[in-house]
């Protein structure tokens, strides 16, 4: 069974090679982080040649979350973290992989649960799902040579993870009545908006609106919301659309 002590979950997207994912594993164990989440791996789940390279680290992988997509492998995480090793067209906070851990070590004594996403080795992660993160961790490396092997990435996070849990983390955040959103309720309020204002032909010109719908993820995936803030923002536009329904007025 998964240790108790409160953690991130590692989440490696799309991953191609089984050994890869064995050695992230091994990379994770040697730290203490026992919580994987594998998304649409290429050659399928479970991979011998996971295990074979994992090396006592082969609970980890009987024990990850196996996801189809992305949302639904963040679906309860309240704070995400996306590690890319390319400039992204996305505004977002960008840390370093020690900054980023203390900001996790922080989170989740709040009672936030965080994620790291971790890309497929070809290329890493895609706009696609860097725009669903909360803030980006980037690795100050060689500019010339910037690649780093999956395991290697996930190596160097877990090592500054193990270095910020072993400091207190400095205050807390009081929450009344209410907790911090989770992804599949962030996910639902940014469906709800895009839904209703596709039906206002907010998505205008056609060769704009994927663009746009990015870039109002990326909005949504940036604010610190709890619950009581989705519920209040749903409420907000479905009294929009009934006053617009009973010819509130228009521009």
């Amino acid at each position: 069974m998964p240790t108790d002590t409160p953690q991130p979950s590692f989440v490696l997207v799309r991953p191609q090679m089984g050994e890869n994912i064995g050695a992230a594993a091994r990379a994770m164990w040697n730290f203490g982080l026992d919580r994987m989440r594998i998304v649409a791996p290429r050659d399928g789940w479970p991979n011998p040649a996971a295990r074979a390279m994992a090396s006592g680290a082969g609970r980890l992988l009987d024990e990850a979350q196996l996801a189809a997509d992305l949302p639904e492998a963040l679906a309860d995480r309240h704070y995400v973290y996306a590690t890319t090793a390319r400039g992204r067209e996305l505004t977002k906070p960008v840390l370093s992989p020690e900054g980023a851990m203390q900001d996790a070590v922080r989170r989740i004594a709040e009672g936030q649960k965080v994620a790291v996403l971790f890309g497929p080795e070809r290329a890493g992660l895609e706009n696609e799902d860097v725009v669903r993160a909360n803030a980006i961790i980037t690795v100050p490396v060689n500019p010339d040579f910037p690649s780093l092997n999956l395991a290697q990435c996930v190596l160097l996070t877990a090592y500054e993870w193990r270095r910020a849990a072993a400091e207190v983390p400095e205050g807390r955040v009081h929450m009344h009545n209410t907790g911090w959103a989770s992804q599949a309720e962030m996910e639902a309020l940014a469906v709800h908006y895009e839904e209703r204002m596709e039906e206002a032909g907010f998505f205008f010109p056609e060769h704009k609106a994927a663009n746009m719908r990015q870039t109002l993820r990326n909005f949504w995936s940036r604010m610190p919301l709890t619950q009581a803030d989705t519920r209040l923002l749903h409420g907000i536009l479905r009294q929009m659309v009934r006053w617009k329904d009973r010819g509130g007025g228009g521009a």
